[in-house]
């Protein structure tokens, strides 16, 4: 089913979520829920708190390639075990501040453990892409958003646009 995306500014994207205590079938649908969420938006990840829930979850896809198959992954407890010196930057944008877009650098690749969603413990490097993505999703979690990276004014600006889009939205 998919979920509603919360937009900024909203008081719950700024809370550090609840490491999720027990694996319940409950879980696994918030996870499958989001994935149709993310994949319906279009985009490559989503945080719980995105949805309005705080625990901490995140789903992922960054294949992007025409005709490769899709890799889905649900994070239940993710955390960035290490990161390496060597930097990326990546222009990014987020479900929850649509048609906004700005370069944030972070390490180029990260270690992640997290549980899946049969409550097993996995571990993996990322890389490119996916390093970017695992650490923007995880930095929801901790309620930091990717502007949160940028210049007071460039953040300032965008909050601007976000809460008169917010406006313009519940006018109809």
């Amino acid at each position: 089913m998919k979920r509603n995306i919360l937009l900024h500014p909203d008081p719950r994207l700024k809370k550090v979520c609840a490491p999720v205590a027990d694996m319940t079938d409950e879980l696994r649908s918030l996870a499958d829920d989001m994935l149709a969420t993310m994949y319906d938006a279009p985009g490559i990840g989503l945080a719980a708190p995105q949805i309005g829930v705080l625990e901490r979850l995140i789903v992922m896809d960054c294949v992007k390639e025409e005709g490769e198959a899709p890799r889905p992954l649900i994070m239940f407890n993710p955390e960035v075990l290490a990161g390496s010196e060597e930097l990326n930057t990546y222009e990014e944008g987020c479900l929850s501040i649509p048609d906004q877009y700005a370069d944030v650098t972070r390490p180029a690749e990260v270690d992640v453990r997290w549980i899946d969603r049969d409550g097993n413990e996995q571990t993996e490097t990322f890389s490119k892409l996916w390093a970017t993505c695992v650490q923007h999703e995880i930095d929801h979690l901790d309620g930091k958003l990717f502007i949160d990276y940028l210049k007071p004014l460039k953040r300032q600006m965008i909050t601007r646009k976000m809460t008169k889009l917010k406006r313009e939205l519940a006018r109809g």
